[in-house]
């Protein structure tokens, strides 16, 4: 297998720039492709084509995962009329590709996303969802297929772009959703029959499950987190396949990916002062996120990348990014690989805030806990021993943040360790022991203890 190197990254990227770069496929039909005019009206957004189907795809893609909400809590139903302005404000300016789940946002995300999209003609937008069946009540083929039909019915739609198995984390996880309930095969008439157009799998396992999925069946793309920091300490930064792993596979294959969680939710965006400041020299007026985002349009087998962007400026910001992609100079990528080892030194979770583990059965936040955990590491309030210099302004700074962000009720404290959160999480943390050192550490600082 050949490996992709940052030499080979430039010359790809430098060769396959007439296909890859700015097309502007927003209203146009699938395969088309618009005039330069109109590709700087609609600000010259990146794009790729799918090489077996000739889809012209926007290299940004919006996830649906975390769609914002009115007022706060876990409970909060989603704002429908903010969602509709990301929408309109992404599609207007190149997006077309749009991907959910009906796990997301506590089974309310492809509604929200067929509301906003309705208004615009199908043929101008990919829909990409999932067969989520991974409780085990929505294992068998009756349960799995009205989740399949629900999709449609939730976003207004008569066929879906980009289908996905939902997940995949072991061969035998795979086999029992998607073998012996008939489910796969049920996919692919369905595919036969124009409902599905590409059917492929999103993957958070091991090397063998892999290996055992890309050469064992034919798909038509693949869902992959990848990210400079994944890229080659997967094992370490996340608890997954490193990302030039299974890149190179699929390229391999020919099969394209589709990235999911290029920011490793949210820790790429902000890190540490001494992190930001060192990429902030090199692009002043870029942000830290942009650096990850151009990582990743450098890799000239990836059909999108996609960002779940809850906030517009975070939007406005990611569109600017890739409207088109700069890819990175081998100074760049030299960097990157500086930075990613770096990150590695501080004592991060590895949570992506996907809310999979949620909800516990006993009300803790889980994803809020290690959400703050990690921003005060970020933002420099954080004591990594009682004898730092800023230890009383860091105590007090992340026992107040601690208990702004999260319930006393909901709190590390009331974990029991019942471990029901284990294998739903894509990250492979082990829940209840984080739990643990994330309240035997606030303990320390409310007790002033010495560490």
């Amino acid at each position: 297998m050949e490996k992709i190197n940052r030499r080979s990254f430039i010359k790809n990227v430098t060769a396959g720039a007439a296909a890859v770069t700015a097309v502007a496929a927003v209203g146009c039909k699938p395969g088309e492709q618009k005039s330069a005019s109109e590709e700087k009206q609609l600000g010259e957004m990146s794009h790729r084509v799918h090489n077996t189907s000739g889809d012209v795809v926007s290299l940004l893609g919006y996830g649906g995962m975390r769609w914002p909400t009115v007022g706060s809590g876990r409970n909060a139903p989603l704002d429908q009329e903010e969602i509709n302005r990301l929408i309109d404000y992404a599609y207007n300016h190149g997006v077309n590709y749009y991907d959910t789940s009906p796990r997301y946002c506590q089974g309310h995300s492809e509604e929200a996303m067929g509301i906003a999209l309705s208004k615009y003609p199908r043929n101008t937008y990919f829909i990409a969802t999932k067969l989520s069946n991974m409780s085990p009540g929505d294992m068998s083929f009756e349960a799995s297929k009205r989740m399949y039909e629900n999709s449609f019915k939730f976003l207004q739609v008569d066929y879906i772009d980009y289908y996905l198995l939902h997940n995949i984390q072991g061969i035998a996880q795979f086999q029992q959703r998607f073998i012996d309930n008939g489910m796969l095969d049920y996919l692919k008439k369905e595919k036969e029959a124009g409902r599905i157009r590409h059917l492929g799998f999103s993957f958070h396992g091991n090397k063998e499950c892999f290996d055992y999925l890309i050469d064992n069946y034919t798909w038509d793309f693949v869902q992959i987190q990848m990210n400079y920091m994944d890229y080659r300490n997967g094992q370490r930064a996340s608890g997954n396949v490193d990302g030039e792993y299974v890149y190179n596979r699929l390229a391999e294959k020919n099969t394209q990916a589709i990235i999911m969680e290029p920011l490793l939710g949210g820790r790429l965006s902000s890190m540490v002062p001494p992190l930001t400041e060192r990429l902030k020299a090199q692009r002043p007026d870029r942000s830290v996120a942009s650096w990850a985002f151009r990582f990743l349009g450098s890799f000239p087998n990836i059909l999108t990348i996609l960002s779940g962007m809850t906030y517009m400026e975070h939007l406005v910001e990611n569109v600017e990014t890739f409207s088109p992609i700069e890819p990175c100079s081998e100074d760049d990528f030299a960097l990157l690989e500086d930075i990613a080892k770096a990150i590695l030194d501080y004592p991060m979770i590895n949570c992506n805030y996907c809310n999979y583990c949620m909800p516990c059965p006993y009300g803790l936040d889980i994803p809020g806990i290690f959400q703050n955990y990690n921003k005060c590491i970020n933002e420099g309030q954080f004591a990594f021993s009682s004898h730092d210099e800023n230890y009383k302004k860091a105590r007090r700074a992340f026992l107040v943040n601690y208990d702004r962000a999260v319930p006393t009720e909901r709190q590390a404290k009331h974990c029991i360790g019942c471990r029901q959160c284990v294998p739903e999480c894509p990250q492979r943390i082990n829940i209840p022991a984080t739990m643990q050192m994330v309240d035997d550490y606030v303990e320390k600082l409310k007790q002033n203890l010495e560490f």
